[in-house]
């Protein structure tokens, strides 16, 4: 198993419990700022997008990223617009389940990549948008994600 024993059933509670108050572009930026000032103390090599629906409303390079980052960027966005779960969900439950998540849902590896870094962003309305964080290990791209929403929302009140 390539995601370090996370489960599905734990993903998936974690992706309600990272629901938004709001989704604009304030927030979608303010996301993606917080995402930038981690990855810059940490030195991290990482490319951090934050899109609404498909718009990529904040998009940064830090130093040791390239533009590889950008392709699995978008192939872990088409994950999450396919089936609305974060990309390290998608394959945990595929290896839970023992299928092929590519053949299941008729697409391939070039167009959709199921590497962890890639989570919706839910409100109240549903999902409206995406946070994707590329160029570590993929769990950790997974944690670093989780880290940004869950410290959005502990600044905003939301998160006890």
């Amino acid at each position: 198993m390539t995601a370090e024993g996370l489960n599905s059933k734990q993903l998936l509670h974690q992706e309600q419990e990272l629901k938004l108050p709001a989704l604009m572009n304030k927030e979608a930026i303010e996301i993606g700022q917080l995402a930038s000032e981690l990855g810059k103390e940490r030195k991290l090599p990482i490319a951090i997008e934050v899109r609404i629906g498909n718009w990529i409303v904040y998009h940064a390079s830090l130093p040791g990223s390239s533009p590889e980052n950008d392709r699995w960027i978008e192939r872990k966005v088409a994950v999450v617009m396919l089936n609305q779960h974060s990309t390290i969900f998608e394959r945990v439950s595929a290896e839970e389940r023992g299928v092929d998540w590519h053949k299941e849902n008729g697409v391939t590896d070039e167009t959709h990549a199921i590497h962890g870094g890639a989570i919706p962003l839910i409100t109240d309305e549903g999902f409206k948008g995406i946070l994707i964080i590329s160029g570590l290990p993929q769990v950790e791209d997974h944690l670093l994600a989780v880290e940004v929403l869950t410290e959005f929302l502990a600044r905003k009140g939301e998160l006890l």
